[in-house]
């Protein structure tokens, strides 16, 4: 130790014994060089989706956690200060600072904000990791939420491939879906509509209480851990999948971008790790909970079923119509479409080879031991 190091040592005993000495020295430097700062996050879910919710608690944790306090996020349900569906415009005006939800609620603003949650017959959810990480997909969807909307956003996280949804009646072919009173999020319901569905678009919260009522025919969510929780089986029987619409939804926390730019450098790190691991822990607690969600359903009455054939591709060939179009007059759509659909085609190529291959596999044989 230096005679200069060891007098500052010395000195800083003194003044409060050695204990003192050693919490300058171990206490972070984020701590000691950063204000402090307490902001507030509106979600667009209920506290009783405690996946969905549970993200933002979590986040708001670990930022407290990372800077010793310092920086305090109190996190309000949908509802609390603005209804579900407007956390955009709540964060875009300043009203709170933060607000995590899913883009595509938002496409009645402009239709490219559906690549920030999901484009239906997309990416699942490691594809949509991998584009946003590595595909251009973060670098896309920053320029155009800041450009447009004047938001900062970070995804974090996705529900994985979501359920078909909850139906009151069989679908036994595509002339089924024809009149449909059906809750579907976001901008899956423009190709609803071509097939005749009549596309209802109203937050977690209140699809339960229009179920029952008769003003939905049908409605889907996320999947099986979520739906249990929202009690859907008691009203309506149908259980379909795949959700073609959400092959791997992600979610986004957005800030105001002016409040994002006068952050100190370490926060911002601080936030976007948090995010990151609040991701984390989203995606894995739907995988752990799916299963054993989906075997109660089960047992409660649910009939599981895929879609017809021809509802698949009678929905395909009409969301594929639909983006030719918006791509004609859509710049920022055209510019993530096609960046997308080649990431998309190299992907399930690998996957041809080994994932689907490999899963396959073990489908065929899951229930049998060695």
């Amino acid at each position: 130790m230096s005679q200069v190091t060891r007098r500052k040592f010395i000195k800083a005993a003194g003044a409060g014994g050695l204990g003192a000495a050693a919490a300058t020295v171990a206490s972070p430097a984020i701590a000691q060089s950063s204000p402090e700062i307490k902001w507030r996050l509106t979600a667009s879910w209920p506290k009783s989706l405690d996946t969905l919710y549970g993200n933002p608690e979590h986040f708001a944790k670990r930022v407290a956690e990372l800077t010793d306090n310092k920086f305090q996020i109190q996190v309000f349900a949908a509802g609390e200060i603005v209804p579900g569906l407007q956390v955009l415009d709540a964060v875009q005006a300043g009203t709170v600072e933060i607000g995590h939800t899913a883009l595509y609620y938002y496409f009645g603003k402009d239709v490219a904000l559906t690549f920030g949650t999901d484009l239906p017959f997309g990416l699942n959810s490691r594809m949509k990791n991998a584009w946003f990480m590595h595909g251009g997909g973060k670098e896309l969807m920053g320029e155009f939420v800041r450009t447009k909307f004047g938001c900062h956003a970070i995804v974090s996280g996705s529900t994985n491939c979501q359920m078909g949804g909850w139906f009151r009646k069989e679908i036994k072919n595509l002339d089924d879906m024809k009149g449909l009173k059906f809750r579907v999020g976001g901008f899956a319901g423009l190709i609803m509509q071509r097939i005749g569905v009549v596309p209802q678009q109203i937050a977690g919260g209140d699809i339960y209480p229009a179920l029952e009522k008769g003003t939905l025919d049908a409605c889907e969510w996320v999947g099986p851990y979520d739906d249990e929780k929202l009690g859907f089986v008691k009203v309506a029987k149908h259980y379909y999948y795949p959700g073609w619409w959400e092959p791997g939804a992600t979610t986004h926390y957005l800030f105001n971008a002016a409040k994002w730019d006068a952050l100190p450098a370490g926060y911002k790190t601080v936030l976007d790790t948090a995010a990151a691991e609040s991701g984390v822990w989203m995606t894995a607690k739907y995988d752990h909970g799916n299963p054993p969600a989906l075997k109660r359903l089960v047992a409660a009455g649910a009939i599981l079923k895929p879609f017809p054939q021809d509802v698949m591709d009678g929905c395909y060939k009409a969301a594929n119509e639909l983006y030719a179009e918006l791509s004609a007059k859509n710049e920022w759509f055209k510019k993530m479409y096609d960046n997308l659909a080649a990431f998309r085609a190299d992907q399930y190529l690998w996957w041809q080879v080994a994932e689907y291959t490999m899963d396959s596999y073990q489908i065929r044989y899951r229930n049998q031991r060695t």
